[in-house]
């Protein structure tokens, strides 16, 4: 929600930083994403500072050393880091950027602390993500309106030009958008399509498409938002409109519970999405924008299994996956809830809602019960499994049993 402030309040440690640049006739103007969410009554624990009217980058590094030394990340950029417990501060110089090449680090980047904020910020995305604040002055510098735009909910880009330089911004327009409920400036949207008409989105990597997907979904409480940008945009080979209002329920109910895990809830989300795909196009999709070998691995295991209200099978499969996941998913689907509700029951009842059945008996069991090594213990092991789920019994009937079976 949109909050019209006349100030931003920073940590002691950034004001004692600023002071420090001030001696020197350095001028450090908190921009992007810092300034944004403030204007949308949003916790900063993130601050980007552009740092004006410093001779080079050495000397910016060497008065940030006093605090601590700065780590550097996108030295082509200039950016450097600072961490106070949970407070991130990153300090750049002013830049100007020219596309020279398809891949995100094809820019000729000339860093320019003579540069004007209106010259500085030309180089960024949107309009609500432009938008400068000079602690020392008290005032927000906003040569192109963002604030406006902030306040009017709308995501719009600065310059045509140096818009469809980076092809990333397409889904950083959607998952902003999503996370604000933002509506995409027509302008903006008509750009978005020509870049993915002319597949520069192919020169993406999948870890940097996954990160603002990622974004999309553990920061929006409408997701819906997001998906339907994508499709409208045609960015990826299947269409989620069977998912916009599941997604959302399914926030909703992932919410509630508190997942920590942020892997955890993107399995969750993109099994979802993908569960009715057509094969062929799910593993294409996942190809294009996950890297990770254990996420697929989770994702594609709540795609090839669902529930049944049968304990048997219930039981077999908690040892294959934690069950909650589909039960969020059917529940998102809007399934049957007392089908559901009865399934739950059951699951609570026999412990293994979100947990493995306890398996009686292993290998060593077998051998403590006189069973020579060497013998066919995965076969043994199945059938004492067999007994545990299908016929109730105990760790000692089993054995029991299992002792005649091998006679």
């Amino acid at each position: 929600m949109f909050t019209k402030i006349t100030k931003i309040e920073i940590p002691k440690e950034l004001e004692n930083i600023f002071d420090d640049l001030k001696k020197i006739k350095a001028e450090p103007i908190i921009v992007g994403g810092s300034v944004r969410d403030s204007f949308l009554n949003k916790k900063i624990k993130d601050y980007d500072i552009e740092v004006f009217n410093i001779s080079s980058i050495e000397n910016l590094i060497k008065l940030l050393s006093k605090y601590q030394e700065p780590k550097f990340v996108g030295k082509s950029f200039g950016v450097l880091k600072l961490k106070f417990d949970d407070l991130e501060f990153d300090f750049s110089l002013p830049r100007t950027e020219s596309k020279i090449g398809h891949n995100h680090r094809d820019f000729d980047v000339v860093l320019d602390s003579k540069l004007t904020y209106e010259e500085a910020s030309k180089r960024r995305d949107f309009t609500i993500n432009s938008i400068g604040y000079d602690y020392f002055k008290n005032q927000f510098l906003d040569p192109y309106n963002g604030i406006n735009d902030l306040k009017n909910r709308k995501i719009k880009h600065i310059d045509d030009k140096t818009f469809v330089e980076d092809s990333l911004r397409v889904f950083r327009a959607v998952q902003f958008a999503s996370r604000f409920d933002f509506k995409v400036d027509k302008n903006t949207k008509r750009l978005c399509k020509d870049i993915v008409k002319n597949k520069e989105l192919e020169y993406l990597s999948k870890e940097r498409v996954f990160e603002e997907l990622k974004k999309l979904f553990l920061k929006s409480k409408k997701p819906s938002i997001g998906l339907k940008l994508l499709d409208e945009l045609e960015i990826f080979n299947i269409s989620f409109k069977k998912s916009y209002k599941s997604i959302d329920r399914l926030m909703k109910i992932l919410e509630n519970k508190d997942i920590k895990d942020e892997k955890r809830v993107l399995a969750i989300v993109f099994a979802l999405l993908l569960k009715k795909q057509n094969r062929e196009k799910k593993d294409i999709f996942i190809t294009k924008v996950i890297n990770d070998k254990n996420l697929i691995k989770h994702i594609n295991l709540l795609i090839e299994n669902d529930i049944k209200d049968d304990i048997k099978y219930l039981k077999r499969l908690s040892l294959k996956l934690n069950i909650e996941e589909l039960i969020f998913i059917d529940f998102a689907k809007n399934k049957n809830k007392k089908i559901l509700r009865n399934i739950l029951r059951k699951l609570k009842r026999n412990n293994i809602l979100n947990r493995p059945l306890e398996i009686l008996v292993f290998g060593k069991d077998l051998i403590d019960a006189g069973f020579l090594a060497g013998m066919e213990f995965k076969e043994i092991l199945e059938k004492a499994l067999a007994l545990q789920i299908d016929k109730k019994l105990t760790k000692k009937e089993i054995l029991n049993r299992l002792k005649n079976y091998d006679n």
